[in-house]
């Protein structure tokens, strides 16, 4: 089992400063170089508390001057959001000024502000991102770039600087629904597996991704497809539960929205209340051996790289101290 961090950058308190939020991540981040973990995924969001960090690559550059070995991955650079160029350049120069150490992680995204806010309509999302993935990976690997798409069209661009990583860094693709799941298999892309489904449907869905790989005529062999996962630990079950709940109905509250007011797509949340739903289907949470039986199970599954959100300091530091040495390999 590899084990790496999802680092959302939560602002739930107003009253302390912004600035204290990314030097807490940061300081969490210098702890991951020396302790064994394989990579700090960021998480890029917009116009919420939920997670302050809108650029990714910016604070990846942070990330690369606190830390020497451990991996800098994006989950996700938002690629309808930008223009494709700019999003080549700018991951290209992380991975330069980190020595080659960048996982570029991609989506459309799902939030439904953020589309607004950026002019993006919802239509026209996904074919907004299959097109700029297609431009920066042919800004990677070519000379000049010659591209004529329905969004985007260029005529002999030389992108600069190239990655350090050839013929690119490692791509993976944020992939929840059933078509984006299908999408990228079809085209043999790793994806990202997120954050908000339950055990039982991202076990499933691994499952699809393989066969749908296979069906393509692409390898499964050595593809490390990270799974993202809420994660809640304390000294007793009782007290990691009442972390979990709390996080829970943040989550809730500020990501998927209550009520008439939908930030994401509606959902079902199994025909549970939403916390509930979090609380017992996706939530990590337990003592450190309770939270090290769970990730092995889920491993047993295929499952075997955690991206883990800890949802506490304390959260953080048993996973470094205790469960890590138990599950990692």
């Amino acid at each position: 089992m590899k084990v790496g961090v999802l680092q959302f950058f939560g602002w739930p308190d107003r009253s302390v400063p912004i600035a204290s939020i990314y030097e807490m991540a940061l300081e969490r981040m210098a702890v991951m170089d020396g302790a064994g973990f394989d990579a700090v995924w960021l998480a890029e969001h917009h116009f919420s508390t939920f997670s302050v960090c809108p650029s990714v690559h910016m604070m990846g550059v942070m990330a690369a001057a606190r830390t020497k070995r451990l991996r800098i991955g994006t989950a996700v650079s938002l690629a309808p959001f930008y223009n494709p160029l700019r999003l080549a350049e700018e991951v290209a120069l992380l991975d330069v000024l980190s020595g080659g150490r960048v996982n570029w992680g991609a989506g459309r995204g799902f939030e439904r502000s953020e589309f607004a806010a950026f002019g993006i309509p919802g239509e026209e999302s996904a074919p907004r991102f299959h097109e700029a993935v297609d431009i920066v990976l042919k800004a990677w690997t070519g000379d000049r770039l010659h591209y004529q798409g329905k969004y985007f069209s260029y005529d002999g661009v030389e992108v600069l600087p190239k990655p350090v990583q050839t013929p690119h860094p490692p791509v993976w693709m944020a992939a929840t629904s059933m078509p984006a799941i299908e999408w990228a298999a079809g085209k043999g892309f790793s994806i990202l597996m997120d954050p908000h489904s339950s055990r039982a449907d991202l076990i499933a869905k691994r499952r699809h991704y393989f066969e749908k790989l296979t069906a393509a005529g692409h390898s499964d062999a050595g593809r490390v497809i990270p799974m993202a996962r809420l994660v809640a630990i304390d000294e007793t079950a009782d007290k990691a539960r009442e972390v979990a709940r709390r996080a829970a109905g943040w989550t809730v509250a500020s990501y998927i929205g209550q009520g008439s007011h939908h930030r994401q797509e509606v959902r079902t949340f199994g025909g549970k209340d939403p916390v509930q739903f979090y609380l017992d289907d996706v939530i990590l949470h337990g003592t450190a051996e309770g939270v090290a039986d769970q990730i092995a199970a889920l491993a047993e599954q295929g499952m075997d790289y955690l991206m883990a959100a800890p949802l506490s300091r304390r959260s953080f530091a048993l996973l470094t101290d205790q469960v890590l040495p138990r599950v990692a390999r």
